[in-house]
């Protein structure tokens, strides 16, 4: 028997999303840009490497659709991975 779990963090379907622009703070663990997914806000560092997004030269805010999944391995506790991207 196989059971499945959900979560309310990550999702395999695309979500609606707006990246609000980069971090500019100054500190070990900041950088990267931040997106909202919902009521709340995280952070990640890289797009997808099939992505044809340019954040350097973007207008934020930015409406997207992504599929994402938390990143265990941050150091604030913010930041998820970008699975999929892609402009709405």
């Amino acid at each position: 028997m196989y059971f499945t779990s959900c979560s309310k963090e990550g999702n395999q379907r695309f979500q609606k999303a707006t990246i609000t622009g980069y971090d500019y703070s100054m500190c070990a663990c900041c950088g990267g840009w931040f997106i909202d997914i919902g009521n709340k806000t995280y952070r990640f560092y890289q797009l997808p490497s099939d992505s044809n997004l340019d954040l350097k030269t973007a207008d934020f805010p930015l409406k997207v659709k992504v599929v994402w999944k938390k990143d265990n391995e941050g150091c604030r506790g913010d930041e998820i991975i970008l699975e999929k991207i892609k402009e709405r």
